[in-house]
């Protein structure tokens, strides 16, 4: 099968498990779930933003959760401004994607290594949540919205109906946007590695220098996949905003640490892989959170340790890998057994 004819079988795929997901959940989950349930699209969308720039381009951004809480407090900043969720919307993916793509150009033609770039990346993420923590009281506001400090802007604007301020989207709504986001996302990005520019960087994150000896602006497309990871990571603030609330949480090493641990698990390469990885592992946490006594960060570490050293290359491939070795080859036409020759 080629390329375009496997990307096309996921896409089906994955519509198909969206089209199941906003058909039964909405009306077979109680309101607390079906918040639960938009909160792990919204971190999918996260862990898809990382797989893309560390799959398809061999950037490992340990500050994915910068643009994520950008896009957040983006949304939530314009949203009480404007008095209007559905203009807040492509504010917020703006300030997200110019922010990975300013971040992006001081790395790649800075000719930062691979090594310092997610030092950098990490360090961004915590100056963040730092400045984010310190912006308590009346003077730290952006026209009529209060950055809250540690508490964060819990008076964030729901999404509404574009044109409608006062008709906002009830919670069963949000879902089905968030599910159709999370898709909408994986089917881009399944499409654009197959452009010459997805190829491309693929190429790149192979070998970097032959691609460069070739001809092809490494740096560029390095930073192509950059910014799309951040604007996805952008998305997913905005879906997070309107299902909890935006606070320098987003922003945290515990949430940074989370989405490569999803990445790591799914395996590093797939897209589908981090994705279920990340609703599994959440799943697994909320349930370990209410057994008295038991920090679920422990058992989040321990997958992580089991992962590495039984499942190196991440449970999707890992799975791929055992599918492709249990199915029965078919014989070659044509080949008959032939006769031993007697012995001497």
């Amino acid at each position: 099968m080629t390329a375009a004819g496997r990307a096309a079988l996921h896409i089906g795929a994955a519509a198909a498990l969206a089209a199941a997901a906003v058909t039964v959940l909405p009306g077979a989950l109680e309101l607390f779930a079906l918040i639960n349930a938009t909160v792990w699209a919204a971190m999918a969308l996260l862990a898809l933003s990382l797989a893309f720039a560390w799959g398809a381009g061999g950037i490992l951004c340990f500050g994915q959760t910068a643009f994520f809480g950008l896009g957040g407090y983006a949304y939530a900043v314009a949203g009480i401004n404007f008095g209007d969720g559905a203009l807040a919307v492509p504010v917020a993916l703006a300030v997200a994607t110019l922010a990975a793509a300013a971040l992006g150009w001081l790395m790649f033609y800075g000719r930062v290594g691979d090594v310092y770039m997610g030092v950098i990346t990490l360090t961004v993420t915590l100056i963040l949540f730092k400045f984010a923590n310190s912006t308590a009281g009346e003077q730290w506001r952006i026209g009529a919205a209060p950055l809250g400090g540690f508490n964060g802007i819990p008076q964030t604007p729901p999404l509404n109906w574009p044109g409608e301020p006062d008709n906002a989207l009830t919670p069963e709504q949000v879902f089905v946007f968030a599910v159709l986001c999370l898709f909408g996302c994986y089917a881009a990005v399944k499409l654009v590695l197959l452009t010459r520019f997805g190829r491309v960087a693929v190429a790149i994150k192979e070998n970097e220098l032959r691609a460069e000896l070739l001809g092809y602006d490494v740096r560029a497309h390095r930073l192509g996949v950059f910014t799309i990871g951040g604007a996805m990571a952008g998305l997913a603030g905005v879906l997070f905003a309107n299902c909890v609330f935006v606070s320098p949480t987003m922003f945290s090493l515990a949430y940074a640490g989370q989405v490569v641990i999803w990445v790591l698990v799914g395996g590093v390469g797939t897209f589908a892989g981090p994705m279920a990885a990340c609703v599994a592992l959440q799943a697994l946490t909320a349930w370990a959170g209410t057994v008295p006594g038991f920090d679920p960060n422990l058992l989040l570490g321990g997958v992580l340790l089991l992962a590495v050293v039984a499942v190196p290359r991440g449970l999707l491939p890992t799975a791929q890998s055992l599918l492709v070795r249990l199915r029965p080859r078919p014989r070659r036409r044509g080949a008959e057994e032939r006769p031993m020759a007697p012995a001497e």
